[in-house]
């Protein structure tokens, strides 16, 4: 098969590699018609997150058809059009019967081998799933590639942010409710677009990239391009008060303290942004002297999927701006560089094995 793997900080080659096998009666392979390039690829990319295995096939965002199954498969047969999260999960342990699917006691990141322990991902022509019955999703008829590789990650990882944010009980206490977004990638300008779907009136965003204000602005927000401007927006939107429930998608720690400033007193502060830094921008008495409830962690994104893609088939949310662009793997470098520079108004690209 080809695919794109890592290779070094800022460099991934395009390779030709086995194709994968059946190893586990509960795996199944897909064959890939779409994979995504997300923000947290970025983070192997740039060396801020280190350990992965030279060789490994990158992401964890991908559509395709079922090529082989294995013997103890219920649910998919050879064929079967998928989507999946960016983690395994068995279906079955304490943390997937509560569902929090992202902390499964035996799942595994897709894109992410570290001494030759972990599972490759789906920049790929193919890839094994293990545990597919409990981990893939069937894409409806409806649903195009690019608004189902969404759902695996981008989407329902948005989502999961107005939750941490407690956004739909801001709304029901506060006809003027107000929630703030710290960085506009792909999963904030969907949180934007969640927020406002759950009745937000006002949200305030930060984000120093033209194209992405334009965006956001277009998605009903008040888009700042500075910290300056952004901190004064808030404090005259809420009368001085503070944002209360503010969510943070950069995962650096300016955009962490920006959020705690703008955060009002018991206020919400989710964090979706990948940290990769040991410390917090903000120190435990600053967080107690603002009785803050701050939210943190991986998007469960199994358990949100199906709710997500209910959603879409009764709603009518435009996502026509998110992916601009698309590479074939033989582009791997010039997909990654743009993306990850945000060249040519890059939000999301995609790969097209």
């Amino acid at each position: 098969m080809k695919a794109v793997c890592f290779s070094n900080v800022q460099q991934v080659d395009y390779r030709d590699l086995p194709d994968p096998e059946i190893i586990e009666d509960s795996d199944v392979v897909v064959e890939i018609t779409m994979a995504g390039l997300c923000g947290s690829d970025l983070h192997p990319y740039f060396g801020r997150e280190t350990g992965i295995d030279t060789g490994t096939v990158l992401g964890h965002e991908f559509v395709g058809h079922i090529k082989k199954v294995g013997s103890s498969v219920e649910t998919f047969c050879v064929g079967d059009r998928v989507c999946a999260p960016f983690t395994t999960n068995c279906g079955r342990c304490q943390f997937c019967r509560t569902g929090l699917t992202a902390r499964c006691l035996h799942g595994q990141l897709f894109g992410w081998r570290q001494n030759g322990i972990g599972l490759h991902g789906g920049q790929a022509s193919q890839v094994r799933v293990p545990f597919a019955d409990a981990t893939l999703l069937a894409v409806p008829d409806f649903m195009t590639d690019e608004t189902a590789i969404l759902v695996g990650d981008n989407l329902s990882t948005a989502l999961y942010a107005t939750d941490l944010a407690c956004v739909e009980e801001l709304v029901a206490s506060d006809s003027e409710s107000c929630v703030a977004v710290i960085g506009c990638g792909t999963v904030g300008l969907l949180a934007i677009m969640w927020a406002k779907s759950k009745g937000v009136k006002n949200v305030i965003a930060i984000e120093p990239h033209a194209h992405r204000r334009e965006i956001a602005k277009q998605l009903g927000a008040i888009v700042t391009d500075n910290e300056t401007s952004f901190l004064s927006t808030a404090a005259e939107v809420t009368s001085g008060l503070g944002v209360p429930s503010v969510m943070e998608f950069v995962g650096l720690p300016d955009a962490q303290r920006i959020a705690f400033e703008s955060v009002r007193p018991g206020g919400n502060l989710a964090t979706i942004g990948c940290h990769c830094t040991p410390d917090f921008a903000f120190s435990p008495s600053q967080a107690y002297d603002k009785n803050l409830n701050y939210r943190s962690g991986r998007c469960p994104a199994r358990h949100y999927m199906a709710s997500v893609q209910n959603r879409l088939q009764t709603d009518s949310l435009d996502l026509s701006w998110c992916i601009t662009h698309d590479f074939q793997l033989d582009q791997a470098s010039q997909g990654y560089d743009t993306f990850a520079n945000r060249k040519d108004g890059c939000v999301k690209a995609v790969f097209k094995p």
